[in-house]
């Protein structure tokens, strides 16, 4: 028996033919892509070393479409791939031959997060530089970029650090995410140079009893709102003649991407993150792999 033989019979390839035969009625042609998609779904599960449709997880269903993406299928194919996969383990479940469906969460790429555009290293240091000390607030402005982008922040999380959260001296700040979930992140020297200045030469003097202890004020001495941080970011880009779209969570992408980039470990950035799930974090490692093609294109001979 082929190789290929014994993969159809663990998965029960011909068992599912039938089924989308003569109980979905599926036309020949969906018929004949299925069972296409199907073979190689079961070839990429035994290369795993999983022998059988019970040691399918959601995970590796997860894993195996951005396999799909990287070999370089279509958003169209990948989706079909995907409505084969769900019809296989429905098929599977009606049958009694798995208890539960791994695929029901599975999403295709239409449903996939849409990162925004990622700064290059220059553009940030462009944007860092860009409050000047002809500017009333140059020290708060900094020191908000700094750590939006050192730490890789929710702009929720910018608006609601406390004083109380800053250990300079220990390279750290204690960060309260997505359901008050604290976590620690580590701040570099430049952040805890602009983070110092600015409660030495500026936040004293606008505090006026209405600070609430948040870190960062408005010109009259209340805490920062969204809305004030997102007008603050608005014309550091511009000035910064940044022509991307920048929003608040382009820096904390950004901060996720430059690590990995620099070879930072996934589970440590998952961690600096606040991400309750690493396949969030996983996202950026296919962002990666998209830079790293377009560099070779863009500068190997045979790109």
């Amino acid at each position: 028996m082929s190789d290929a033989d014994a993969r159809a019979r663990r998965f029960l390839l011909q068992r599912f033919t039938d089924y989308i035969a003569l109980e979905q009625g599926l036309s020949l042609r969906t018929q004949e892509a299925y069972g296409r998609d199907l073979d190689r779904f079961a070839e990429y599960a035994v290369g795993k070393g999983l022998a059988a449709p019970v040691d399918i997880t959601a995970r590796t269903l997860r894993e195996y479409v951005y396999h799909l993406k990287d070999l370089g299928l279509s958003p169209a194919s990948i989706r079909r791939n995907v409505s084969a996969i769900r019809t296989y383990f429905r098929f599977l479940t009606g049958d009694g031959v798995v208890v539960r469906d791994p695929s029901d969460r599975l999403e295709t790429p239409k449903r996939w997060r849409e990162l925004p555009d990622v700064l290059t290293v220059d553009e940030v240091q462009r944007l860092i530089a860009a409050p000047t000390l002809d500017d009333n607030m140059v020290f708060r402005d900094r020191a908000l970029l700094e750590l939006a982008y050192g730490a890789g922040l929710r702009v929720s999380e910018w608006i609601t650090l406390g004083v109380r959260d800053l250990l300079l001296e220990e390279g750290l700040i204690r960060v309260f995410g997505k359901g008050s979930k604290e976590r620690l992140v580590p701040i570099g020297r430049s952040a805890i140079g602009a983070v110092a200045v600015y409660l030495r030469e500026l936040r004293p003097r606008l505090e006026k009893g209405e600070g609430k202890g948040m870190l960062f004020l408005n010109a009259r001495g209340r805490p920062l709102t969204r809305m004030g941080a997102w007008k603050i970011l608005r014309g550091y880009v511009e000035r910064a003649a940044i022509t991307k779209h920048v929003s608040p969570h382009t820096l904390r992408h950004s901060f996720a991407t430059h690590l990995l980039e620099g070879g930072a470990d996934l589970r440590a950035v998952q961690e600096m993150l606040g991400h309750v799930d690493i396949a969030t974090t996983q996202i950026y490692t296919h962002v990666d792999r998209e830079y790293l093609r377009q560099v070779h294109r863009s500068y190997h001979p045979r790109g």
